[in-house]
């Protein structure tokens, strides 16, 4: 991340809870009805979206806990301040996932999981592990981070048998194509997609009978409509948005999403600035006008959160890792300057979702079925 420069966006959260905070909230009040998170940060949230997300199970379904590409991330102790940032996030499932691919994947993908997982236990103190969908509400209970591992590709799974493994090894999704073809089927920014292969569909079954979940995030469009129908269980578009509302070749037609729903599936919205708008401004209300679009589409009970980045966000990046992350995506992406959504690019920005669903007057129930009620549902319908 960058260093500082007077005020970051990480540094919002430095200072400790005010000891004044309300008993009831536990929070500092600074003027009718509105909260700062900590007494140090500047910003204020209303009394509502305060106790919405303190009482949600919040799940984000693709949050990896660092988007850092050196190992030496994982191998040290957790900072301080990023502990801090966790605990204030209003987060309680993170979807730590990330795309594996190519003739090493397996290997690779071992190594991965070992040094996340040995991360989370390590900092025991802010993480736990998740093998079951009630270690969730284990872990809002106790007021820690559950760590949920996932992989957003497949070529890990070099024969059936191995979906098995992973999911001994702590594998609790798997997406079935990243962007490009596969064995299983084909990605998104294929010229051509061939839908779900005859592997693709053996993995599918294997995954059923285990209790891992399916996403299709990165999914071409008839790869896509396959998984749904080839699944007896619904699936998950853990990450991605609605191209009806910006023509990207990454998101989801209506017909993926009306069959996501008709089989108990479960969308998450992602605050990728490519991905929410093609123009400007892209801001957190036009995330939102995909959340709305969805619930339009398939009901309130489909639709979740897939924030596709870690608390901080891409903007932050030090330059040579921005560098190497968009220099592994094809021109198609339309990557511009920024990445990350104007008001959904800090720690707390649940708290930030949760007032524009207010605005837009969802009820509570719905509000927090969309931070995570329906994730948690889908969760323990699928896993075994």
């Amino acid at each position: 991340m960058q260093q500082d420069e007077g005020v970051t966006r990480r540094r919002l959260l430095g200072g400790g809870v005010a000891a004044a905070a309300a008993a009831v909230t536990g929070f500092p009040m600074i003027n009718l009805g509105e909260y700062r998170l900590h007494a140090a940060s500047p910003k204020a949230y209303s009394r509502r979206a305060v106790d919405l997300v303190r009482k949600s199970l919040v799940i984000d379904m693709l949050a990896p806990l660092k988007i850092d590409f050196r190992p030496e991330y994982f191998a040290a102790p957790l900072s301080e301040q990023d502990a801090a940032d966790f605990r204030a996030c209003g987060i309680t499932g993170f979807h730590n996932a990330v795309g594996i691919g190519g003739p090493d994947a397996r290997t690779d993908t071992l190594a991965w999981m070992s040094g996340w997982q040995g991360f989370a236990g390590r900092n025991a103190h802010v993480f736990s592990l998740v093998g079951v969908a009630s270690d969730l509400d284990r872990a809002k209970r106790e007021k820690k981070c559950a760590v949920i591992m996932g992989l957003q590709n497949s070529d890990h799974f070099e024969k059936v048998e191995d979906v098995k493994l992973f999911y001994q090894l702590g594998q609790r999704c798997s997406q079935l194509t990243y962007n490009s073809q596969n064995r299983l089927g084909s990605g998104s920014t294929e010229r051509v997609d061939g839908g779900i292969t005859d592997y693709g569909a053996a993995i599918i079954k294997a995954m059923n009978e285990v209790g891992m979940l399916i996403d299709v995030s990165h999914s071409g469009d008839r790869t896509t409509l396959d998984a749904i129908d080839i699944s007896p269980r619904p699936i998950a578009i853990t990450h991605s948005n609605c191209r009806a509302l910006n023509d990207h070749p990454r998101l989801k037609r209506d017909d993926a999403i009306k069959a996501l729903g008709a089989k108990g599936g479960v969308m998450g919205i992602t605050g990728v600035r490519n991905f929410v708008s093609a123009t400007e401004p892209t801001t957190i209300a036009n995330m939102v006008d995909h959340i709305d679009h969805v619930v339009k589409l398939i009901g309130v009970d489909h639709v979740g959160i897939g924030s596709d980045a870690d608390l901080n966000g891409y903007d932050d990046m030090p330059a040579d890792q921005a560098a190497k992350l968009r220099g592994g995506y094809k021109s198609s992406y339309a990557f511009r300057e920024k990445l990350d959504t104007d008001g959904f690019d800090h720690p707390t920005k649940v708290y930030d979702l949760t007032e524009e669903l207010i605005r837009r007057n969802y009820s509570d129930a719905n509000i927090a079925a969309i931070l995570g009620g329906n994730f948690r549902r889908l969760l323990g319908d699928t896993w075994a």
